[in-house]
């Protein structure tokens, strides 16, 4: 079995993070790819005080009818500060040694991969698949020890669809259509 695990804040989720799980989904041939919304990430702060409830449903709105995705609630359930190493253990746990776990990320959260918690039994205990990103080389002391994967470049983050809320700017294209419909019915990031 081969199961992806592609954690964030999702804050909000976005194309490029449903871009990089389909892509990553067909080049390396996944059962499923498994989205862990953060409860509290270690590396980054939450902007718009947005409650996890909220990043939660935005993210199965997204999924809502697509089988290759799944979402787990691991980080969320055990609270407190969210580390990938944590969530890989519990992905071998649940699924066992025979699984093949592929940690998937872009290629702005691999930069700082030798700042994360044990970066050496992560990218030895799962199979640790960056995905290209505009902007953003994979350098540095675990370029060699991670698989690059290219995928079409999309340069949206979930920072400049923040921006463009606050700005009155469109988003239709850049977010999911039901999530768009959320984040405008609650008001989020206004």
């Amino acid at each position: 079995m081969k199961i992806g695990i592609l954690g964030g804040t999702f804050n909000p989720i976005h194309i490029g993070h449903l871009i990089l799980a389909q892509e990553c989904w067909y080049a390396f041939g996944l059962e499923k790819v498994f989205f862990v919304p953060a409860y509290l990430p270690p590396h980054k702060h939450i902007e718009g005080e947005i409650p996890v409830s909220d990043r939660l449903n935005m993210v199965r709105l997204a999924l809502e009818g697509d089988e290759r995705f799944g979402i787990s609630t691991f980080e969320i359930d055990k609270a407190g500060i969210s580390y990938s190493i944590d969530t890989v253990r519990y992905f071998r746990a649940e699924y066992g040694e025979k699984a093949e776990l592929y940690f998937l990320t872009g290629g702005d959260s691999a930069v700082e991969l030798s700042n994360w918690k044990d970066p050496d039994k992560m990218v030895s205990e799962a199979r640790f698949v960056i995905a290209t990103r505009p902007g953003w080389k994979i350098e540095g002391s675990y370029a060699e020890k991670v698989e690059k994967l290219e995928i079409p470049a999309i340069d949206i983050s979930s920072s400049d669809v923040r921006s463009r809320i606050k700005e009155r700017r469109p988003i239709d294209h850049l977010v999911p259509s039901r999530v768009v419909r959320y984040i405008r019915d609650k008001g989020l990031y206004r």
